[in-house]
């Protein structure tokens, strides 16, 4: 099969397109023809050699990539035969091995891909959309709220603007630069900001005409995050899953003290990794089972931007410059018989 694989942790030009053995699916696994998989900004840190506390440390060569979707090819020993043929969806865990044409996954993890998704579209649900979902189990919606949604162009950020419209909240989509915002405003927000504009907090008022925001869904950090923050009226959260921002101190994750909470009469959280995982009670499949389902009924429309297998390293840089909109996935060439 042809995969990317990482010799040498360093700058996406390393991600290199070549020919490796296929994967033999073990015992309780199936073997999966690839037809979608996702990239997640975890992958770039972890290209270059940065785990964190959300990933274990990367073994060299690897293949990278945790999201796949496609149809079973292979069964391994003591699999249900049921599987073969099924067009599925997983999340590899702490395993990598996506970004290929094949990938072995255990038959426990998987789920059937709804009639009316395409694997792309399947893929960005069982990461994105499992993410989304946990996000929203720390916050009510309802046609009361005001939501702020910062990096609202993005895979999360998309899917959270159409969410909070179905709960019939008002909505403030932010982005960076008019392709975005367009994009925001096509996708339901009711006021579309660039926060690339030094106004936009004032753009934001006059459109709210004295009403405060309740919940800000931060991924970004930094200052764009702090004046999103200072919308928010007594009672409001601040739901923190991210710190991706590229303004002058955004990258930074945005926090505030016990006393700054009570002052201000607002709560902060952090919500990744365990804290969500709690939260779930430690049932992360029901996460994606959810997001799947709100994606099978139409009440979630992921957004998705495509890219080549053979072009991994250029939706790592496209990703790492936030010039993507919505979730970036791969996908291998339906003719799979070329060199």
């Amino acid at each position: 099969m042809h995969a990317i694989r990482l010799h040498a942790f360093g700058p996406a030009e390393n991600l290199r397109h070549e020919r490796t053995d296929d994967p033999v699916p073990g015992p309780g696994q199936v073997r999966i023809a690839i037809a979608a998989a996702g990239v997640h900004l975890l992958d770039t840190a972890l290209r270059e050699g940065m785990w964190g506390p959300y990933a274990a440390p990367v073994e060299l060569p690897t293949i990278p990539g945790r999201e796949v979707a496609g149809t079973v090819d292979g069964l391994g020993e003591g699999t249900d035969p049921g599987w073969l043929g099924k067009r599925v969806v997983t999340h590899l865990g702490m395993v990598p091995g996506g970004y290929a044409e094949l990938a072995v996954a255990d038959a426990a993890r998987l789920h059937e891909i709804p009639g009316n998704l395409d694997a792309a579209e399947a893929v960005a649900m069982i990461g994105t959309g499992r993410t989304t979902m946990g996000i929203l189990q720390f916050t009510g919606l309802g046609p009361e709220d005001v939501a702020i949604v910062p990096a609202a162009a993005g895979g999360i950020g998309t899917l959270l603007v159409q969410y909070a419209k179905n709960a019939g909240a008002t909505v403030i989509g932010l982005a960076g630069g008019p392709a975005k915002v367009a994009r925001v405003g096509e996708n339901g927000a009711d006021l579309a900001a660039d926060y690339t504009l030094p106004d936009w907090p004032e753009t934001v008022r006059a459109h709210l005409a004295g009403r405060h925001a309740t919940v800000v869904f931060d991924s970004v950090g930094g200052d764009t995050a702090r004046a999103a923050v200072d919308l928010l009226g007594k009672g409001g959260k601040h739901i923190v899953f991210g710190w991706s921002g590229e303004g002058l101190h955004d990258g930074e994750p945005l926090s505030y003290s016990e006393e700054e909470q009570a002052a201000r009469g607002i709560t902060s959280e952090g919500v990744l990794g365990p804290v969500m995982i709690q939260k779930a009670g430690g049932d992360v499949r029901a996460l994606e089972t959810a997001a799947l389902a709100e994606a099978a009924a139409g009440r979630l429309r992921p957004a998705v931007q495509r890219f080549p297998l053979a072009d991994a390293a250029a939706a790592h840089r496209a990703l790492e410059t936030r010039a993507t909109m919505g979730k970036v996935v791969l996908e291998p060439p339906l003719d799979r018989s070329g060199a």
